[in-house]
């Protein structure tokens, strides 16, 4: 797991929570990785792509660990623009990569693996009640694609997960952080 550490740059304020969550994932053996919500980066001049660290990065980090795992990484977000600029992020790793432009909440009715870490981060929690109800039409979408080893990270605590915390918790999840 050493290759977390390059992650940590000071603006990527959810490294601690990325570095715990892929440390039990690897404890696991969790090889198929779902995340709504692409890692978009951001464009410096017109064509110049960056990193941006304030977003995470979930989908580079992921994208990563599936590689060095031999698992699998889904990244659905509805903009072709953002899964553009992660497919640039992760070409690296693109054989264990599936994009998927969709809503997220269909993306993951129809998905038709098992889910062993699920990530659900999209949504911009701007306006927080409709950020929130979106993530927990997400988590009734998924709640049966997961086991009883699954992670699933809920992002923006407070400005998304309004409801799915408490849905994920009545489905026998527990929390961890």
């Amino acid at each position: 797991m050493n290759f977390i550490n390059k992650y940590n740059n000071k603006k990527n304020i959810r490294f601690e929570l990325f570095k715990k969550t892929l440390e039990i994932a690897e404890r696991r053996g969790l090889k198929i990785i779902v995340e709504t919500g692409t890692s978009r980066g951001k464009k410096k001049f017109f064509f110049f792509k960056r990193f941006n660290w304030k977003d995470g990065m979930s989908t580079l980090m992921f994208s990563e660990f599936a590689h060095l795992t031999n698992g699998e990484l889904h990244s659905c977000d509805i903009s072709k623009e953002n899964i553009d600029n992660a497919k640039d992020f992760t070409k690296k790793y693109r054989n264990n990569v599936i994009f998927y432009i969709k809503d997220s909440v269909f993306f993951l009715k129809k998905f038709s693996k098992k889910i062993d870490l699920l990530y659900l981060d999209s949504y911009d929690g701007h306006d927080v009640e409709l950020a929130s109800q979106h993530q927990l039409y997400e988590a009734k979408a998924v709640i049966d694609k997961l086991n009883e080893n699954s992670l699933v990270l809920l992002d923006d605590k407070g400005a998304k997960t309004l409801y799915s915390k408490d849905y994920f918790v009545k489905n026998g999840f527990k929390i961890l952080a």
